[in-house]
């Protein structure tokens, strides 16, 4: 029986869904892990058998024993700022980019791009002394200004393709109807925009939310921590405690999950509605 051109053969087909299977198990295992690591014992963390002994008490311990409340109400007023911030600095800077010419937008652009290229490793630093000098160190406000310097420029290259694919008819309506370009923007365009907002909140909510990096370094003290550098007093040098270092994790997920769910439906087409122009 002759197969046709597209068709694979049972071999490659098998083999192409054992990959599948493997990968999933390799995506799945260290969240799964971490999930039941949670509900262990804290002498059972490394046991090979799952849940022999299930237990809440890990969960307990973090939320009544420790200033795990504290960390989180000091991740959710960083991060929330830095959402919000970050969005409305990133689609008005791709509006203006979109939209406008003036002189220097070019090397703005390109300076955005630029901004990208530096690993956090390099610019610790500079940053740290920068924020040392302005008496930001241990201020909410001082981590909320950071995390705009990695996720503005990135949201505000992706929310200039978003706004090239607007049509320029609909801001010359706008302006026949007696509204300036910041009511266009706001009333007309930005309506037209919710999957790159949708793309922009999310990629800049993770950014603040999962970086541990300027949150070790910029706060310190158990009440100025956020969640990064809170989950680092359960498993340290001095202390190992993985059930409490697991929970507090799942803990930690449910947010980003949540805002995953709220923002999924957006993010496909926000992603592609830059790639091309129409």
């Amino acid at each position: 029986m002759t197969r046709k051109r597209n068709q694979r053969s049972p071999l490659a087909s098998v083999g192409l869904h054992t990959g599948l299977v493997l990968a999933a198990v390799v995506a799945v295992f260290p969240p799964l892990w971490l999930l039941v690591t949670s509900f262990k014992p804290k002498n059972d963390a490394f046991s090979t058998s799952l849940v022999s002994h299930f237990t809440l008490g890990n969960y307990t311990h973090v939320l009544a024993d420790t200033k795990f409340l504290t960390w989180f109400g000091n991740s959710a007023l960083i991060v929330g700022l830095t959402t919000v911030l970050g969005v409305f600095t990133a689609a008005t800077t791709g509006y203006a980019v979109s939209r406008f010419r003036f002189p220097g937008m070019r090397p703005l652009m390109w300076l955005l791009l630029i901004t990208q290229m530096f690993p956090v490793a390099i610019l610790i630093v500079p940053l740290y002394n920068l924020m040392a000098g302005l008496g930001l160190l241990n201020q909410p406000v001082g981590l909320v200004i950071t995390y705009l310097t990695i996720a503005v420029p990135f949201c505000a290259w992706m929310m200039k393709g978003f706004f090239d694919t607007i049509p320029v008819e609909i801001d010359e309506s706008g302006r026949v109807d007696g509204l300036n370009p910041f009511g266009t923007f706001w009333r007309l365009v930005l309506p037209l925009a919710r999957p790159g907002l949708a793309v922009t909140g999310f990629y800049t909510f993770v950014t603040a939310w999962a970086e541990v990096a300027y949150a070790s370094a910029f706060m310190t003290g158990e009440e100025n921590l956020t969640l990064a550098g809170g989950l680092q007093t359960f498993v340290n040098q001095y202390t190992n405690d993985w059930g409490a270092m697991t929970a507090a994790a799942v803990i930690i997920a449910v947010p980003a999950a949540l805002v995953f769910a709220f923002a999924q439906r957006h993010l496909v087409a926000g992603l592609t509605a830059g790639t091309t122009k129409g």
